[in-house]
């Protein structure tokens, strides 16, 4: 073979690595995933937006819940029988509140159990899927969020916030506007709180939960720690089986050239230290 020949073989194989590579992942999480389901008796469903790399050309994209993924999940829900549970693992920023509802309406009315598997975080839309379960299975470190609106940059309690600290001839019509929409986003997203809780605690316990998470009590970000979910009233457990964890594993994050964190991937247990008499 000629040096020419050898750099086009090698740009092949170079070329399809990273697609053998994805194929192998996804037949991993297939065969894991029926397993789990084996043993749980359920049917499983993953909604995982990591951040990943295009193969190519190498540029990060970010993932958020959107309609693809709410009609994949709703079509899933429809495959499922009535009567068998529904396992949902939920990893991710957040996304378009359309999207979040639809998939939370669907899984309140499977008549099934509904859990949904959080192992390190289900924040805004992902916090909005997981209410609807009849248990929100958490790691001892993983967090919710809160839901209240965002309109571009600001969320929408602040800006209503802003507008009142002012005289009205002192605030332009797009703030106006802004905030128009915000009291309406808001009043919105509390109601849809309240209806994906109906049913699954008393009316009043529904509604100091979705003005807690809707009316900007909390910045966006806030983290909503397993402890603090259990005493604001959701039916949170921390006990989260290990396939979830060994499912998440097949999830890696794309490698970057000046990475932060690093360590050995294995477990470790402790030495066993011997003694001298």
């Amino acid at each position: 073979m000629s040096i020419m020949d050898l750099f086009w073989l090698f740009f092949i194989i170079t070329a399809i690595q990273p697609i053998i590579r994805q194929r192998m992942l996804e037949s991993a999480r297939v065969r894991l995933m029926r397993k789990i389901e084996q043993n749980r008796g359920s049917r499983l469903i993953a909604m995982v937006h990591r951040q990943e790399t295009m193969s190519v050309l190498g540029f990060p994209v970010m993932r958020f819940i959107n309609i693809e993924d709410s009609e994949e999940i709703l079509r899933a829900i429809k495959l499922t029988d009535p009567n068998m549970p529904i396992d949902l693992i939920v990893h991710t920023p957040g996304g378009l509140a359309l999207a979040a509802k639809q998939i939370a309406m669907g899984l309140k009315r499977h008549p099934g159990k509904v859990t949904v598997f959080v192992p390190h975080y289900a924040m805004s839309g992902g916090t909005l899927i997981a209410l609807a379960a009849d248990e929100i299975v958490m790691d001892h470190n993983a967090v919710l969020g809160p839901v209240d609106p965002q309109l571009g940059q600001f969320p929408a309690a602040s800006i209503l916030a802003a507008i009142e600290k002012k005289k009205p001839d002192k605030v332009d019509d797009q703030t106006l506007i802004m905030g128009d929409v915000g009291e309406k986003a808001i009043r919105q997203l509390k109601a849809t709180v309240q209806e994906i809780l109906d049913g699954k605690m008393d009316k009043e316990k529904a509604e100091q939960i979705a003005d807690l998470l809707a009316m900007g009590h909390w910045t966006h970000d806030y983290p909503i720690m397993p402890e603090e979910a259990k005493r604001i009233g959701l039916p949170v457990s921390t006990e989260m089986p290990e396939e979830i964890y060994d499912f998440m594993s097949l999830f890696p994050q794309p490698v970057r050239r000046a990475g932060g964190v690093q360590y050995i991937p294995v477990p470790y247990q402790p030495a066993h230290k011997t003694s001298h008499e």
